[in-house]
Protein backbone atom coordinates (compact mmCIF):
# COMPACT_ATOMS: atom_id res chain seq x y z
CA UNK A 1 0.00 0.00 0.00
CA UNK A 2 1.32 3.46 -0.94
CA UNK A 3 1.01 5.93 1.90
CA UNK A 4 1.79 9.64 2.18
CA UNK A 5 4.99 8.67 4.01
CA UNK A 6 6.02 6.37 1.13
CA UNK A 7 5.39 9.13 -1.41
CA UNK A 8 7.39 11.55 0.68
CA UNK A 9 10.27 9.06 0.87
CA UNK A 10 10.38 8.61 -2.92
CA UNK A 11 10.28 12.35 -3.45
CA UNK A 12 13.00 12.90 -0.86
CA UNK A 13 15.10 10.16 -2.44
CA UNK A 14 14.82 11.85 -5.84
CA UNK A 15 15.71 15.27 -4.40
CA UNK A 16 18.78 13.79 -2.70
CA UNK A 17 19.82 12.05 -5.93
CA UNK A 18 19.55 15.28 -7.93
CA UNK A 19 21.59 17.13 -5.31
CA UNK A 20 24.23 14.41 -4.93
CA UNK A 21 24.77 14.11 -8.68
CA UNK A 22 24.48 17.85 -9.32
CA UNK A 23 21.95 16.98 -12.02
CA UNK A 24 19.78 19.87 -13.16
CA UNK A 25 16.06 19.16 -13.06
CA UNK A 26 15.76 20.09 -16.75
CA UNK A 27 18.43 17.52 -17.70
CA UNK A 28 16.69 14.91 -15.56
CA UNK A 29 13.35 15.69 -17.24
CA UNK A 30 14.90 15.14 -20.67
CA UNK A 31 16.51 11.88 -19.56
CA UNK A 32 13.17 10.43 -18.45
CA UNK A 33 11.05 11.98 -21.20
CA UNK A 34 8.86 14.32 -19.16
CA UNK A 35 8.43 18.07 -18.77
CA UNK A 36 10.28 20.18 -16.22
CA UNK A 37 7.01 20.94 -14.44
CA UNK A 38 6.41 17.20 -14.06
CA UNK A 39 9.81 16.82 -12.36
CA UNK A 40 8.81 19.59 -9.94
CA UNK A 41 5.64 17.65 -9.17
CA UNK A 42 7.72 14.49 -8.57
CA UNK A 43 9.88 16.22 -5.99
CA UNK A 44 7.00 18.06 -4.36
CA UNK A 45 5.63 16.02 -1.47
CA UNK A 46 2.18 17.59 -1.86
CA UNK A 47 1.59 15.62 -5.10
CA UNK A 48 1.67 11.82 -5.26
CA UNK A 49 4.86 10.36 -6.67
CA UNK A 50 4.51 8.82 -10.11
CA UNK A 51 2.95 5.40 -10.36
CA UNK A 52 3.37 5.19 -14.15
CA UNK A 53 5.48 2.11 -14.81
CA UNK A 54 7.44 3.61 -17.73
CA UNK A 55 8.26 6.79 -15.81
CA UNK A 56 9.34 4.90 -12.70
CA UNK A 57 11.52 2.55 -14.74
CA UNK A 58 13.17 5.51 -16.45
CA UNK A 59 13.74 7.23 -13.10
CA UNK A 60 15.26 4.02 -11.75
CA UNK A 61 17.61 3.67 -14.75
CA UNK A 62 18.86 7.24 -14.42
CA UNK A 63 19.34 6.76 -10.69
CA UNK A 64 21.04 3.40 -11.21
CA UNK A 65 18.51 1.67 -8.96
CA UNK A 66 16.12 -1.24 -9.49
CA UNK A 67 12.56 -0.01 -10.16
CA UNK A 68 11.34 -2.36 -7.41
CA UNK A 69 13.13 -0.12 -4.91
CA UNK A 70 10.30 2.39 -5.34
CA UNK A 71 7.22 1.37 -3.34
CA UNK A 72 4.98 2.92 -6.02
CA UNK A 73 6.31 0.58 -8.71
CA UNK A 74 4.01 -2.07 -10.08
CA UNK A 75 5.72 -4.70 -12.20
CA UNK A 76 5.45 -3.91 -15.87
CA UNK A 77 3.15 -5.94 -18.08
CA UNK A 78 5.24 -4.84 -21.05
CA UNK A 79 7.58 -7.56 -22.29
CA UNK A 80 11.31 -7.03 -21.71
CA UNK A 81 13.68 -7.23 -24.61
CA UNK A 82 16.65 -9.46 -23.98
CA UNK A 83 19.30 -7.99 -26.24
CA UNK A 84 22.87 -9.20 -25.90
CA UNK A 85 24.09 -6.14 -27.78
CA UNK A 86 22.57 -3.81 -25.18
CA UNK A 87 24.03 -5.97 -22.42
CA UNK A 88 27.43 -5.69 -24.14
CA UNK A 89 27.11 -1.89 -24.08
CA UNK A 90 26.12 -1.91 -20.40
CA UNK A 91 29.12 -4.11 -19.59
CA UNK A 92 31.42 -1.68 -21.42
CA UNK A 93 29.87 1.16 -19.44
CA UNK A 94 30.76 -0.65 -16.20
CA UNK A 95 34.33 -1.20 -17.40
CA UNK A 96 34.56 2.52 -18.20
CA UNK A 97 33.36 3.28 -14.66
CA UNK A 98 30.52 5.52 -15.84
CA UNK A 99 27.31 5.99 -13.90
CA UNK A 100 24.14 6.22 -15.95
CA UNK A 101 24.04 9.98 -15.44
CA UNK A 102 27.66 10.38 -16.60
CA UNK A 103 26.92 8.23 -19.64
CA UNK A 104 23.71 10.06 -20.56
CA UNK A 105 25.37 13.48 -20.29
CA UNK A 106 27.73 12.44 -23.11
CA UNK A 107 24.84 12.19 -25.58
CA UNK A 108 22.79 14.90 -27.23
CA UNK A 109 19.70 15.72 -25.19
CA UNK A 110 17.44 14.35 -27.93
CA UNK A 111 19.06 10.90 -27.69
CA UNK A 112 19.10 10.47 -23.91
CA UNK A 113 15.62 9.02 -23.36
CA UNK A 114 16.25 6.46 -26.09
CA UNK A 115 19.39 5.29 -24.29
CA UNK A 116 17.40 5.07 -21.04
CA UNK A 117 14.75 2.98 -22.81
CA UNK A 118 17.41 0.61 -24.16
CA UNK A 119 18.91 0.25 -20.68
CA UNK A 120 15.50 -0.55 -19.15
CA UNK A 121 14.82 -3.25 -21.75
CA UNK A 122 12.14 -1.46 -23.76
CA UNK A 123 14.18 -0.92 -26.95
CA UNK A 124 16.66 -3.17 -28.76
CA UNK A 125 20.05 -2.19 -30.13
CA UNK A 126 19.62 0.49 -32.82
CA UNK A 127 19.47 -0.67 -36.43
CA UNK A 128 21.06 2.59 -37.58
CA UNK A 129 24.83 1.98 -37.71
CA UNK A 130 25.67 5.67 -37.21
CA UNK A 131 23.55 5.83 -34.09
CA UNK A 132 25.06 2.63 -32.71
CA UNK A 133 28.61 3.65 -33.56
CA UNK A 134 28.06 6.98 -31.76
CA UNK A 135 27.20 4.98 -28.63
CA UNK A 136 30.32 2.88 -29.27
CA UNK A 137 32.39 6.07 -29.58
CA UNK A 138 31.14 7.35 -26.21
CA UNK A 139 32.09 4.01 -24.62
CA UNK A 140 35.38 3.73 -26.55
CA UNK A 141 34.33 0.48 -28.22
CA UNK A 142 36.25 -0.36 -31.40
CA UNK A 143 34.04 -0.86 -34.45
CA UNK A 144 35.19 -4.45 -34.91
CA UNK A 145 33.89 -5.31 -31.41
CA UNK A 146 30.58 -3.52 -32.00
CA UNK A 147 29.91 -4.79 -35.50
CA UNK A 148 28.95 -8.44 -34.66
CA UNK A 149 26.14 -7.22 -32.38
CA UNK A 150 24.85 -4.90 -35.10
CA UNK A 151 25.05 -7.66 -37.74
CA UNK A 152 23.07 -10.01 -35.51
CA UNK A 153 20.47 -7.28 -34.93
CA UNK A 154 20.19 -6.66 -38.68
CA UNK A 155 19.86 -10.40 -39.37
CA UNK A 156 17.04 -10.62 -36.83
CA UNK A 157 15.30 -7.74 -38.56
CA UNK A 158 15.66 -9.39 -41.98
CA UNK A 159 14.22 -12.66 -40.66
CA UNK A 160 11.35 -10.83 -38.93
CA UNK A 161 10.69 -9.09 -42.25
CA UNK A 162 10.24 -12.43 -44.00
CA UNK A 163 13.70 -13.20 -45.42
CA UNK A 164 14.51 -16.92 -45.34
CA UNK A 165 18.15 -16.96 -44.16
CA UNK A 166 18.86 -20.43 -45.53
CA UNK A 167 17.37 -19.86 -48.97
CA UNK A 168 19.10 -16.48 -49.22
CA UNK A 169 22.39 -17.36 -47.49
CA UNK A 170 24.68 -16.39 -50.41
CA UNK A 171 22.87 -13.06 -50.82
CA UNK A 172 23.03 -12.29 -47.11
CA UNK A 173 26.70 -13.27 -46.90
CA UNK A 174 27.53 -11.03 -49.88
CA UNK A 175 25.58 -8.17 -48.33
CA UNK A 176 27.43 -8.40 -45.03
CA UNK A 177 30.78 -8.78 -46.78
CA UNK A 178 30.04 -5.56 -48.65
CA UNK A 179 28.94 -3.79 -45.47
CA UNK A 180 32.11 -4.85 -43.62
CA UNK A 181 34.22 -3.58 -46.50
CA UNK A 182 32.33 -0.28 -46.60
CA UNK A 183 32.58 0.21 -42.83
CA UNK A 184 36.22 -0.92 -42.81
CA UNK A 185 35.51 -3.40 -40.02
Amino acid sequence: MVTAQTVSNSSERLVKFLEDTNLHKKDFAEMIGVTLSYVYSLIGAEVSFSTRTTTLERIAVVMGAPPESFPEYKHSEEPRIIDYGVQFLKDKQKVAGLSNVQLLKRFPRSQRVEIVDMWRGALPLPLDWNQLSSIGDVLSIPRDELYPYWETRLQQNLIAGGIDPLANAPLIQAMFKGIKSFLKV
